[in-house]
């Protein structure tokens, strides 16, 4: 029973340290900023918490935004997770960016949506942005002239 009892503990602390190497634990001054990706529209800085979200598997991603930033109407061919972690970030639903049909979401603010369900979003202070979910992530504008991936004048 004793040996048992060790074999179970061993294995348990085994499993623990296993965990443990995959933890990540990010304080906010250790956060890494770059460019968002030429998806979104120019302005946005992003930060990848974990994973990678160009690719198959859970990821999370900080969103730094200034006042004013908008994303035209768009979706996503996965669910979207958003919660708010400072300034004041407006999400809308429908095919065009319409500020009178939109919903203000301050820090602590949550939403999610299902996948291909058309959104705009604006930030109306600056702000930070979490979102996770399955990658890849993907941004499909509804009105194909709204990318600023396929815009010659954008320039990182």
């Amino acid at each position: 029973m004793v040996k048992l009892a060790l074999g179970l503990l061993a294995l348990s602390l085994t499993a623990s340290a296993g965990l443990a190497e995959e933890m990540t634990v990010t304080t906010p001054d250790t956060i890494k900023w770059g460019p968002a990706p030429p998806a979104l529209p120019k302005g946005a800085q992003l930060a990848v918490l974990t994973g990678d979200p160009g690719a198959k598997g859970p990821y999370v991603v900080r969103v730094k935004l200034p006042a004013g930033y908008q994303v035209p109407a768009h979706n996503h061919p996965t669910i979207e997770n958003l919660t708010v972690i400072s300034g004041t970030f407006n999400i809308g639903m429908g095919d065009k960016l319409d500020k009178k049909h939109a919903q203000a979401l301050k820090a602590g603010g949550f939403f999610s949506m299902p996948a291909k369900m058309n959104h705009y979003a604006w930030a109306s202070s600056a702000a930070i942005i979490q979102i996770h979910g399955e990658g890849p992530f993907a941004i499909d504008y509804v009105n194909p002239a709204d990318d600023p991936s396929k815009s010659a004048s954008t320039s990182r």
